[in-house]
């Protein structure tokens, strides 16, 4: 389960202006004041329990809760409402997929969803995004960074691997992928898109274009309503989808 040769995520903001780091390293997060709760679903003993110590191990982390499958991961997160799901996808009874469509449908405040996965089938982490995952991170990353992505997600923002997202959508586009076609973006609409897509944070964005913060979280609002995108992650994907974006692409 740990590599350290593993590629590093590039993280994005949400609409409310969180932090964004891209690159080669390590995703740039303060430490939490107060501890992130964690529910771990896994249906793998071992590799549950190894996480659980792991990451209660981490700072700013709080493992509240397992779970064995789908079924359980659903149920314990409404009882227990962790700030974050770490969510296998191949569970029994259901997987992970449909556990994270069925917590971020739910009428009650929902949890933020990392699945956790080892890229053996790109379909899944596909699906997962679809359903309103916040990002994916691999089972053979060095826990401190699982630890970091949890965090990351629990501040509001996404955990996304390039070169993974680029395989992902080349293999299979999301269903949403004629979106930004026929979501008739402002100009400034899909600059902003262009920029969320690169991984600056929306003060960065604002320092670019030259406007003010708030009208970049409106910007940012009105991408994500007109792309009918779950949130920024799904924005993001749907760019890279339409060739908006392209690998290389820097802005």
């Amino acid at each position: 389960m740990i590599d350290s040769g593993a590629s590093a995520p590039v993280t994005t903001g949400t609409g409310g202006g969180a932090a964004v780091t891209t690159g080669t390293g390590s995703a740039a997060v303060s430490p939490a004041v107060t501890s992130v709760t964690l529910l771990i679903a896994d249906d793998d003993e071992v590799t549950r329990s190894g996480l659980r110590m792991l990451l209660a191990a981490q700072p700013g982390i709080a493992v509240v809760g397992e779970a064995a499958d789908g079924v359980e991961a659903v149920e314990r997160a409404r009882r227990l409402r962790p700030d974050v799901v770490l969510m296998d996808v191949r569970m029994p009874r259901c997987n992970g997929i449909e556990a994270t469509r069925q917590l971020l449908a739910g009428p009650a405040a929902a949890p933020k969803v990392v699945v956790i996965t080892t890229f053996e089938n790109d379909d899944y982490v596909t699906a997962a995004l679809g359903a309103g995952a916040s990002g994916f991170v691999l089972k053979r990353l060095p826990v401190r960074q699982i630890a970091e992505a949890v965090r990351v997600v629990a501040a509001g923002e996404a955990i996304l691997f390039p070169a993974a997202l680029r395989r992902m959508v080349a293999a299979r586009p999301l269903d949403s992928a004629a979106a930004l076609p026929k979501a008739a973006l402002t100009e400034r609409e899909e600059q902003v898109l262009r920029l969320m897509a690169t991984g600056l944070s929306n003060p960065e964005i604002a320092r670019s274009l030259t406007v003010s913060l708030e009208t970049v979280k409106t910007h940012v609002g009105n991408v994500l309503t007109k792309l009918g995108a779950q949130n920024r992650t799904h924005a993001v994907v749907i760019a890279y989808e339409s060739g908006l974006v392209v690998p290389g692409f820097t802005g």
